[in-house]
Order: structure tokens, then C-alpha cells, then sequence
């Protein structure tokens, strides 16, 4: 498939309900999509912005922002933003109404089987499927860290509850002597071609060995299995290398923005 072909996968395929699985709500704006989490979190996205002036845009992200302001159990709301939409004036709409912009990172995509490889571990690195809570909660705690974040229970929370609706989703980790050095989710997106690669984390000392290379194939292998031909991930400069490598194609990229309720702590 060309660059074009995937991205028009990605735009009719997973701009739609299927990107919020797991939300405990959803509510129709327009072209627009209010998700609500568990956990306090909101979530806007959308397939494109047809229908809505862009001299009114402004407008309408002051209506989305007190959609949620109303719900005092909302700490935090991220707008999705991708970088081949057409929409003046949504930055400067955004970021005049207390939205930070977070980093950008690249919208991958390409055939799973592409991912599908025999790489060698280093000695004593084994892979393996984890299900039970305490595993969880480790490897979630892994990601805070490699990732900066403070520690949190929300991530943990939100991914067993992902687990109890039994919706597709495997968690997948490398470990050394019980310590998790790697770990990554796989989101197999029902009534699409696509299986995302997500939540890739890898402890610093032990980058560059090929253990997220291999833990992204095993990952492919389970989606190949489960009927999937795509994959799809929003990736960091040190994941995009990799996976460029592996044979996926950045067709555009995303950038998160973030509004947080004041006074509340995490």
C-alpha cells in the first residue's frame, strides 16, 4: 500500500468510535467527538472539521471546554490534533482557551507482517503476556518512569479496567531477573483492518539491543492472528526509528493538547 492508500485507511478506518473503545461516554458535536474517561479524563477527536466555520472555531472549543468544566470529576481534557487536517485558526483557538500544546510524534502506519521478524534477545531478556494486576500496575509504573511522569495510579486503573472488558487488548513485557526493562501494549481495533502499537516503553540502559524491536514482532504476530493486516502508532523519536526500520511510513503526525482543571492535584 502507498503512503496515500494508508492514511485514507486511517482516516475513514480509525477516525471514528472505534478510537475510543473503552470511553464511558460519548457525545456528538457536530463533526466533533466528546469522550469521556475513566479517571477524570476527557477526550476530543474527530474525522475532520467540515461543517464548522473557521471564524467560529473559537467559539466552539469554549463550548467543548465548558462541556467538560461542567463535570467536576473532569481533571484534565486532550484535543487530538493531526498535521494534514485543514483547520485555521484551531491552534490559535486552542491555546487562547488554556490549552498547552504537547510534543508532536509521528502517525506510522504499514502492513503488519512487515513487523514480523526473528530478532535475538539479549541473554537473559524473555518475553511474555501479562494479565494479572500486580503485573500491571509494574509495568505501568515502569512507563511513568521512563517516560517522566509522576507516579500515578490512573494508568494502572484505566488499563485493568481495559483487561475486564476483555475488548482485544494484550500488555507485553521483556524482563531481566522479574524486572520489567520493556513493555508495550497491542490494540487490536474491532470492525477495522488496524492493530494499534502502543504504550512503548524501554529502560534507558537497556535501549538499543533490538528488545523493543522484537517485542513490537511478537505483538504483530498476535494481531496477524487475530485477522488484522495494518498496524498503527503514534511514536516518539525513539519508537519512529524502529519502526521505520521494521518497514512502517510516517504519513503525518499528531499533536495532543491539554487543558488541566486548576487546584486539583494529580
Amino acid at each position: 500500500m502507498t503512503p496515500t492508500e494508508l492514511l485514507t485507511a486511517y482516516d475513514d478506518q480509525l477516525r471514528t468510535e472505534a478510537e475510543t473503545p473503552s470511553a464511558v461516554t460519548v457525545e456528538r458535536r457536530g463533526p466533533l467527538r466528546l469522550a469521556t474517561f475513566v479517571g477524570g479524563r476527557g477526550f476530543v477527536s474527530y474525522r475532520d472539521l467540515e461543517g464548522i466555520d473557521p471564524g467560529a472555531i473559537g467559539d466552539v472549543v469554549g463550548e467543548v471546554l465548558d462541556h467538560y468544566r461542567a463535570d467536576p470529576a473532569i481533571t484534565r481534557v486532550e484535543w487530538k490534533t493531526r498535521g494534514h487536517d485543514h483547520a485555521p485558526g484551531l491552534h490559535e483557538a486552542l491555546t487562547g482557551h488554556g490549552f498547552v500544546a504537547g510534543n508532536p510524534e509521528s502517525i506510522m502506519l504499514g502492513e503488519l507482517r512487515d513487523l514480523v521478524a526473528d530478532v535475538p534477545l539479549p541473554a537473559g531478556v524473555t518475553l511474555r503476556r501479562v494479565t494479572a494486576e500486580a503485573d500491571v500496575r509494574a509495568m505501568c509504573a515502569m512507563q511513568n518512569e521512563v517516560f517522566g511522569d509522576p507516579p500515578s495510579e490512573r494508568t494502572a486503573v484505566a488499563i485493568l479496567r481495559r483487561l475486564a472488558l476483555d475488548d482485544g487488548m494484550e500488555l507485553w513485557v521483556a524482563e531481566v531477573d522479574d524486572l520489567i526493562v520493556c513493555a508495550g501494549r497491542l490494540e487490536p481495533v474491532a470492525d477495522t483492518e488496524f492493530a494499534g502499537i502502543w504504550g512503548g516503553a524501554t529502560r534507558p540502559q537497556w535501549r538499543g539491543r533490538g528488545i523493543y524491536r522484537a517485542l513490537t514482532a511478537v505483538r504483530a504476530r498476535s494481531a496477524l492472528a487475530r485477522g488484522k493486516l495494518l498496524a498503527h502508532s503514534d511514536s516518539t523519536e525513539f519508537s519512529r526509528p524502529i519502526l521505520e526500520r521494521a518497514g512502517l511510513v510516517k504519513v503525518s503526525t499528531t499533536t495532543p493538547y491539554e487543558w488541566r482543571r486548576s487546584g486539583r492535584s494529580e
